[in-house]
C-alpha cells in the first residue's frame, strides 16, 4: 500500500480557469482584451478627429455602414500620440459597440487563472478602474483591460465627475 504526498501549498485544480485573451501592443506593453468582447479587429485605421471631444476620443471611423467612436488607450494612459495608422478593435459592451486605438494586435493568448495577479494597490483609481490585473505569462506580464469600462460614454462620465 502506498500513499502519495500531496503539497500542502497545492492550489486547488479544479478551481482554475481558462480564459482566451487577445493580445494588444501599446509601446512595449502588452495588454489583454477577453474575446467574448471582441467583435472584430480592423487593422490600419485613421479615425477622423472630432473637435472639441474629450482627449480620450481618438476619432470616428466607418465601420460596417455605421460611425464607430474609437478611444485611444494611448490618450487614456498618458502616453503621446503614434503617427501613422493604428489597429481597431471592434468592442461590444453593455453601452454599444466602440473600437478602441492600440499600437498593433497580437496573437490569442489563453490564460490561466491560477497565474492572475490583482491590480496594486498603489494603482490610482482611475487606472485601476481600467485595468482588470495582469497575468504572468512566461517572459512578460499580460495587463488585463476591463471593456465595460472603456466605453466613450462611462469614461465620458468618469471624466465630468
Amino acid at each position: 500500500m502506498s500513499t502519495a504526498a500531496v503539497p500542502l501549498n497545492r492550489k486547488d485544480k479544479s478551481a482554475v480557469t481558462l480564459v482566451e485573451m487577445c493580445s494588444v501592443r501599446l509601446g512595449q506593453t502588452l495588454f489583454g482584451v477577453p474575446i467574448t468582447h471582441i467583435l472584430e479587429i480592423v487593422g490600419s485605421a485613421r479615425p477622423q478627429p472630432v473637435p472639441l471631444a474629450p482627449p480620450f476620443v481618438g476619432g470616428l471611423v466607418h465601420y460596417r455602414g455605421d460611425v464607430l467612436t474609437t478611444v485611444s488607450l494611448r490618450q487614456l494612459l498618458g502616453l503621446p500620440p503614434k503617427d501613422g495608422p493604428q489597429d481597431i478593435l471592434v468592442l461590444e459592451s453593455s453601452g454599444g459597440c466602440f473600437g478602441l486605438l492600440v499600437d498593433s494586435v497580437g496573437e490569442v493568448l489563453t490564460v490561466s487563472s491560477a497565474d492572475h495577479e490583482p491590480n496594486p494597490s498603489i494603482l490610482d483609481q482611475r487606472r485601476r478602474t481600467l485595468f482588470a490585473g495582469a497575468y504572468k505569462l512566461k517572459d512578460s506580464l499580460l495587463v488585463m483591460l476591463d471593456p465595460e469600462q472603456l466605453e466613450p460614454m462611462r469614461l465620458g462620465a468618469a471624466q465630468a465627475a
